[in-house]
């Protein structure tokens, strides 16, 4: 096998077993519900991997019982569709969150990426701000991340979010108080406190992706996210229904 090139066990799809070309695998698990895969630098830890499948141990041997922030069950082991495209050593997420009116109820999703092996994360509340569910995506992200040495690269369709970070608006905001340079307060305060002080211990940069252009994981986030939003018995977002109360 030539250097850099990378081995695919399907545990579960349309055909399980050991592929060398990315494009074979792909067949096997892209759309396949509940598909089960992971990419390895060599052949005997892949097939490593299957054995404990088989067993039925290891990690991706099924749901874990971890929950999202705002609690609802949130990982899955592997998702189909095709693998990371970012630099080897990199966590890629993607994010998105959105509300049915707005404000409304609410929903974020999110999908994590890494060494070929996604994780989903979703969670929503009863009434919110679309603003509120794309930063509680990013903070859902960066909290629950699960290889937090690594560099992450955030996607998210949100201008406000990425814009808000990458420009300096919200560290510029807190350093004045939470006021903008026209001294009128900024909003969302609470989430943009905790994603910079999350950001202050990772090595994450942030990307704008455009939303609903085909992009797989955007339309995966945005569908866990409408899920999420459309559940029964979502729980309260506290700080937004605190603000709306004292007006």
């Amino acid at each position: 096998m030539a250097a850099g090139k990378k081995v695919y066990a399907v545990a579960v799809g349309r055909k399980p077993g050991i592929y060398h070309r990315w494009d074979l695998a792909k067949a096997q698990v892209y759309g396949f519900p509940g598909a089960r895969y992971k990419g390895f630098a060599v052949e005997q830890e892949a097939r490593a991997w299957l054995a404990e499948i088989a067993a039925g141990g290891g990690a991706a041997a099924g749901p874990s019982s971890r929950r999202s922030p705002a609690g609802k069950p949130a990982r899955k082991p592997q998702a189909a569709g095709p693998p990371p495209d970012g630099p080897e050593g990199v966590v890629t997420i993607y994010t998105d969150g959105g509300v049915q009116g707005n404000p409304g109820p609410g929903g974020y999703g999110v999908v994590q990426l890494y060494n070929g092996e996604s994780r989903e994360l979703a969670g929503g509340f009863r009434l919110t701000t679309n603003n509120r569910m794309e930063l509680m995506a990013c903070i859902v992200a960066l909290s629950e991340l699960e290889h937090r040495d690594k560099p992450v690269r955030l996607y998210s369709d949100s201008s406000y979010v990425v814009n808000g970070i990458n420009k300096g608006w919200a560290v510029n905001w807190r350093r004045r108080g939470w006021r903008k340079s026209d001294g009128q307060p900024a909003l969302n305060r609470d989430l943009w406190g905790q994603l910079l002080d999350l950001l202050a211990e990772r090595q994450v940069e942030f990307y704008w992706v455009r939303g609903h252009a085909g992009n797989h994981f955007n339309e995966r986030c945005d569908q866990l996210a409408v899920a999420s939003a459309r559940r029964p018995g979502l729980p309260v977002d506290v700080e937004y229904e605190k603000t709306i109360t004292a007006r």
